[in-house]
């Protein structure tokens, strides 16, 4: 399993960017906007990866956070949506976007995305929603992949000691009390909750549950924050 790519950008197409690799050149498939993030060729870069299997493919996806990683993953689990459809969603929203739809239930938002229709908008929504907790309390814990430093590929990473052990998908390990409340702010905030009901929220539920965890407190928060009757 390839999880992250470190290289030197060689061309960028309307799809799809090539890394090169100490030589090797590897064609990662990315969204509209992870392809704007990405530097000019000739400049280092580096993304967190997801390989497709299937009989007739090897396909490889690229990503700038583990949090869009993880999205990505999640929504090709949902009947109707494949890695384009996914691609698509994340490229209109972002994964902070993702992740606010998902929470507070804004199928309409997924249904932007190009190709995605009513149905398969809402059935990500349901299918997903309990999950959308721990994959912001993932973004608010983790940081981009670092690229090689000084543009000549040398230090490029695809060294069996170079690369991180994959994390466990959707789970991170749960920080101290006020680590915790901090990264739950922080992720409430990115869905576009103001910095006092957010706060209000999190200290009313990190009150009931002082162990609880970031996406633990996330979730209590939210049930919190939801629209009452």
């Amino acid at each position: 399993m390839i999880g992250r790519i470190a290289g030197i950008v060689d061309y960028r197409g309307a799809d799809h960017v090539l890394i090169d690799v100490r030589g090797v050149g590897y064609v990662i498939h990315c969204s509209d906007r992870t392809l704007a993030a990405l530097p000019g060729p000739g400049e280092a870069a580096a993304l967190y990866t997801d390989l497709l299997v299937r009989e007739d493919l090897l396909q490889l996806y690229g990503f700038t956070t583990l949090q869009e990683r993880e999205w990505h993953r999640l929504l090709t689990t949902v009947q109707g949506v494949g890695a384009k459809a996914s691609m698509a969603i994340l490229g209109t929203l972002g994964p902070d976007g993702v992740s606010r739809a998902i929470a507070l239930g804004d199928w309409a938002a997924i249904k932007a995305a190009p190709g995605v229709g009513p149905k398969i908008a809402q059935r990500v929504v349901n299918e997903l929603k309990d999950k959308a907790p721990q994959v912001m309390a993932l973004g608010a814990t983790v940081t981009r992949p670092q690229a090689p430093a000084g543009g000549s590929g040398a230090a490029a990473v695809l060294d069996p000691g170079d690369v991180a052990p994959e994390p466990a998908p959707a789970a991170p390990a749960a920080p101290g009390r006020g680590a915790a409340q901090a990264e739950a702010l922080s992720a409430l905030v990115n869905l576009g909750y103001s910095q006092g009901e957010a706060a209000s929220a999190v200290a009313t539920a990190a009150g009931d549950a002082p162990e609880a965890d970031t996406a633990a407190v996330i979730r209590a928060a939210l049930k919190l924050l939801a629209p009452k009757g």
